[in-house]
């Protein structure tokens, strides 16, 4: 499909819509990056700067025209909608298990369940169910510290992502990753990581391996792609530039995609960057760069399929920068006392699950009765986890040692053979090792 990715342009001017006031009592609907004009900049340099630049340059668009095109596209189809109605179930399914788990981990977080930062997705959904949903399961997903719903879109089971979170051995990380540090090789979730910008890199080796695979190894069928999912707070990182320079001079199969929540911790995006539009930073790399509406599962989702669709196609990077919101405070140890309670009032109205409710009842897409029964259906997926992992067996003490010494006899593993934190002077005569 030819679309605002692949057009060849000299440059692009993203013009500013009214500021949005972060810290305002007023919140402007607008998002900050949204574009209601394109405005193509007149040619003023030499035939040889343009070429130039025209050889290292990508395309820069704004979700709005990647959605006109694609429904210019349908319109002389017999639908113009955006997803089928089976599309949209597996949408709706996968927004409302990631809200619902949320949900229940902070009540299982103030119970004392769960120990440590527990960091929420609530109202972030649409970005996790828009671009993951659309892999395969051999492509890798990437997380930061809010990695809960990512792992479920990504197909680990409620059960072990619960698990996990309780510290039991029946998580994905037998309890040893807790919430900032969801893995599953099975479902090639690569991780979630405490610090940010760390998994990054690790999303771009991923998807140099792929690339490596491919072109060196001659597995032809190996089309993988990566999703590097971070937020905005990340993007004054070190690791997100140099990493986005690899991707681009190597095409890489990878989509950076941006959960600009606009507040990093408690620091309003408006005031820790010099230029707000994180998808500007994309063409300065020679990738193309998008801004969407993140709180819009259907346009995150027209978005993604094109990104993705570009890098299984070998045509390299791109940066996605989705403008959401997070319903609760930065974790559930933070108070959320900083945002403007309109603020939070404007953006709770946009719920990204009660919209696509509202869209698939108006289209005719799904009755509120088969609605009602997938939300019956995930409230006992999530209460099932929840004893499940109540049930579950705590790790032994020697379990405490495992996956962190190559050679565990070098200070696991006592003279007797026994671990030697199963010995009561564990703590005592190893100062000479």
């Amino acid at each position: 499909m030819a679309t605002a990715f692949s057009s060849s342009i000299h440059a692009i001017q993203h013009s500013r819509c009214e500021n949005p006031s972060i810290a305002s009592k007023k919140p402007s609907s607008a998002f900050l990056g949204s574009t209601h004009k394109l405005r193509f900049a007149a040619p003023s340099r030499s035939a040889s700067v343009c070429a130039a630049t025209r050889r290292r340059s990508s395309s820069v668009s704004a979700v709005s025209e990647v959605i006109k095109e694609k429904k210019q596209k349908s319109a002389s189809s017999s639908s113009n909608l955006l997803i089928t109605k089976e599309e949209g179930l597996e949408l709706y399914e996968d927004m409302v298990l990631g809200r619902a788990f949320e949900d229940m981990c902070a009540q299982m977080y103030y119970r004392g369940k769960m120990f440590g930062f527990v960091h929420l997705y609530n109202g972030q959904e649409a970005v996790s169910t828009g671009f993951i949903k659309l892999l395969k399961k051999e492509d890798s997903a990437v997380s930061t510290y809010r990695d809960h719903v990512h792992a479920l879109s990504k197909g680990v089971p409620a059960r072990e992502v619960m698990s996990e979170l309780f510290g039991k051995t029946t998580g994905c990380c037998r309890g040893q990753g807790g919430s900032m540090h969801m893995f599953s090789k099975e479902h090639n979730l690569l991780g979630g990581f405490a610090f940010i910008g760390e998994g990054i890199p690790v999303a771009t080796g991923a998807a140099f391996s792929s690339k490596y695979r491919r072109e060196v190894l001659g597995e032809a069928d190996c089309d993988h792609v990566t999703l590097a999912f971070f937020g905005d707070g990340t993007c004054n990182n070190g690791q997100f530039y140099e990493c986005l320079n690899l991707a681009a001079l190597w095409k890489l199969p990878i989509i950076f995609v941006v959960e600009n929540n606009l507040w990093a911790i408690g620091m309003s995006h408006m005031r820790a960057t010099s230029d707000p539009q994180i998808w500007k930073k994309g063409p300065a790399f020679g990738m193309p760069g998008v801004h969407v509406d993140g709180m819009d599962v259907l346009k995150v989702r027209e978005v993604a399929k094109e990104a993705i669709e570009r890098a299984r196609r070998g045509e390299g990077p791109t940066l996605v920068e989705c403008e959401t919101y997070r319903f609760r405070g930065h974790s559930l140890a933070d108070p959320d006392e900083l945002r403007d309670p309109a603020e939070k009032a404007h953006y709770a109205a946009r719920d990204p699950i009660t919209a696509l409710k509202k869209y698939m009842i108006e289209n005719n897409l799904a009755k509120e009765a088969e609605l009602k029964t997938i939300e019956k259906k995930i409230d006992e997926v999530v209460e099932d986890a929840v004893e499940f992992a109540d049930e579950s067996p705590q790790p032994p003490r020697s379990q405490l040692l495992d996956n962190v010494f190559a050679d565990p006899k070098g200070f696991g593993i006592g003279p007797d053979g026994r671990y030697r934190c199963e010995d009561p002077k564990f703590t005592e005569g190893t100062a000479h090792v």
